[in-house]
């Protein structure tokens, strides 16, 4: 018996090897998933930013190893969607949802004075949300440069305002997510504000650099606490984060680039891999103050390690945010 092979069959078995060719390298290029049976029953958790992309998994992950968490987000539609399902798949019923909006200073501090009458410490803080590559310059309600306000000044002054919840749940965490966009950023301080000239990536960048000076100032000033702090690279994800730049939501590049580069991207899954990893891994007990990714140390910018310019940052925030008001 002869089994004719027509084009039709062939292309489509060309087509799934392909395809599973693709699915094998997603997998592996997506780096090591964190499998470490590490529980985190007990222990208190915010994430930021909760309600998609990688701050959902990641809320998700330390719901499934028994974390009690609080979703910090802006959207609470969403935000309660999303905790609906981390609970029904978990079965953890200690995950509840909270408004934080990090564009406005009121906004993280009703956070934390509510945050403070329910809990009495907290251990470990994930400063997740954040915005990218917003095409015109736009500023949050006090000011700040969009990105620069909420992907640095708004978990700024969040984290300095819960350190005393920290410090009391010692030893703790803070993981900062930033970004190897860092590497091509610049801490601009006669225009740290964009406003004389703007440019999108530019400022994005700006902020991801200041995520990791400001692990590094602020790992410093913790020493002998117990609290200790990291900055993580999740690599590229693919998460809503991209949602300003138009260019690579639209038709022609969801017919002629994303399925070229859809190998190459991770899915939230594998880009929380690294921020659990930082919250989680007992062989960070005695580290503080450094830079992940993929699960291991990364090597960080000149800029990065540029200390005088930490300090200046932390000095401008703490005015910027009114810290001490």
């Amino acid at each position: 018996m002869v089994i004719k092979i027509t084009k039709p069959v062939l292309y489509t078995s060309a087509v799934a090897s392909i395809y599973g060719a693709a699915c094998l390298f997603k997998e592996y290029i997506g780096g090591e998933k964190y499998s470490k049976d590490i529980k985190a029953d007990g222990k208190i958790v915010i994430v930021t930013g909760a309600n998609t992309g990688i701050g959902k998994e990641t809320a998700w992950e330390l719901a499934r190893r028994g974390a009690k968490v609080y979703m910090a987000c802006r959207d609470m539609t969403r935000c309660e969607n999303a905790r609906e399902e981390i609970v029904l798949d978990t079965k953890n019923k200690y995950v509840y949802c909270r408004e934080c909006d990090l564009s406005s200073l009121e906004s993280i501090r009703k956070f934390v004075q509510i945050f403070n009458k329910q809990e009495d410490h907290l251990d470990i803080l994930i400063n997740n949300a954040g915005v990218m590559r917003i095409p015109k310059h736009t500023t949050t309600r006090e000011g700040f440069e969009m990105q620069l306000g909420v992907n640095h000044m708004g978990h700024f002054l969040l984290t300095n305002l819960l350190l005393d919840q920290l410090k009391k749940a010692a030893p703790s965490r803070i993981v900062n997510v930033s970004s190897i966009a860092h590497k091509r950023g610049k801490i601009n301080k006669e225009d740290l504000n964009s406003n004389e000239k703007y440019d999108p990536g530019g400022a994005y960048a700006q902020s991801k650099l200041a995520n990791i000076l400001f692990t590094k100032e602020l790992a410093k000033r913790l020493e002998g606490t117990g609290v200790t702090v990291y900055a993580v690279h999740p690599g590229l994800v693919d998460t809503e984060i991209i949602r300003h730049m138009g260019f690579f939501n639209s038709w022609m590049a969801k017919i002629f680039i994303k399925p070229f580069v859809w190998p190459f991207i991770k899915t939230p899954t594998q880009g929380a891999q690294t921020i659990i990893f930082a919250a989680l891994d007992p062989s960070l007990e005695r580290v503080t103050g450094k830079y992940f990714s993929n699960c291991s140390e990364a090597e960080l910018s000149e800029a990065a390690k540029d200390d005088a310019t930490a300090k200046w940052l932390w000095l401008v925030s703490e005015k910027w945010t009114r810290l001490s008001a």
